[in-house]
């Protein structure tokens, strides 16, 4: 059910490749919701990906864009506000990489080229979309921006490496930027901290069945979809949320609040009588 959230409002999308993707389904959202916006992503990922097809569904423009390069983001937004008329009402930033995670090295034996580039690309472009957006005067007041994250930056969780670290530096940017951007100019910076969800990036996380079996135990109200993912991030650029800022909102169906559910519990409990010693094997790894 569409109800117009969105009307008349403009927006850059990053990261959409394929209909798994939650900036996907946040474009097709904002497109019922009555948004028009542009569509970015890499020049390969718009080659390899779906992203032509949801651009043909949404009336959109595809821009290709390098995230992490300071001119070609300049050039997105400048072509983005003369394709769509205007400054920008909202923009998503859901990127994240890591060739760490990708080659599967050990969190305590990293590839430190490897953890620049996953700062650069996971993080660090969200500071560069906000950095050139805001040089080139281009959100308008009350604007919104959203960056995706994972509660990874708050806790520790066997697995998602140097992702943790992504995350955190990605949170504490919506933060600093959100406090000049919204004196400034009264622009909104936030985070959606999301349940963990089966898309090409987050496929690749060790454990990805089982943290979503572990996620849905937890919380009370389920793992959240992607699909509910996009309707959170819908409001979130709507009028409705005009003072909510520099936060990380957790839109996880409360497992961030959780200590243990009973469901969780009975499923541990199961597993009493097994001899499942993780230290047994792979010495070199075994807290990985």
């Amino acid at each position: 059910m569409a109800y117009n959230l969105l009307k008349g409002k403009r927006g850059i999308i990053f990261g959409a490749l394929n209909a798994d993707s939650i900036a996907w389904k946040v474009a097709e959202r904002a497109y019922e919701e009555g948004a028009t916006f542009t569509l970015t992503n890499t020049s390969v990922a718009l080659r390899m990906g779906d992203t032509a097809q949801l651009a043909e569904k949404c009336n959109s423009t595809l821009i290709a864009a390098d995230a992490t390069n300071v001119a070609d983001l300049e050039n997105l937004v400048a072509e983005s506000m003369k394709v769509l008329g205007g400054k920008i009402d909202f923009v998503l930033h859901s990127i994240g990489m890591s060739p760490n995670v990708r080659k599967g090295r050990h969190y305590s034996d990293l590839d430190y080229n490897y953890l620049e580039k996953t700062l650069d690309i996971s993080a660090i472009s969200f500071h560069k979309v906000l950095q050139v957006c805001r040089k080139m005067d281009a959100i308008t007041e009350w604007g919104s921006v959203v960056a995706l994250s994972y509660v990874a930056a708050q806790r520790t969780f066997y697995g998602y490496n140097d992702m943790a670290d992504a995350k955190s530096l990605l949170e504490s940017i919506a933060r600093s930027f959100g406090y000049i951007y919204g004196r400034e100019r009264n622009v909104r910076i936030n985070t959606v901290s999301q349940s963990p969800t089966r898309t090409t990036a987050g496929s690749g996380v060790k454990g990805i069945d089982r943290l979503l079996d572990f996620g849905e135990r937890m919380s009370p109200l389920g793992n959240a979809t992607g699909d509910e993912c996009a309707d959170y991030c819908i409001t979130l650029f709507s009028d409705l949320t005009r003072k909510v800022t520099m936060q990380n909102l957790f839109h996880d169906g409360g497992f961030s609040s959780m200590g243990m559910s009973l469901r969780a519990l009975e499923q541990y409990e199961k597993g009493l009588d097994c001899d499942c010693d993780s230290e047994s094997s792979e010495t070199d790894h075994k807290f990985d």
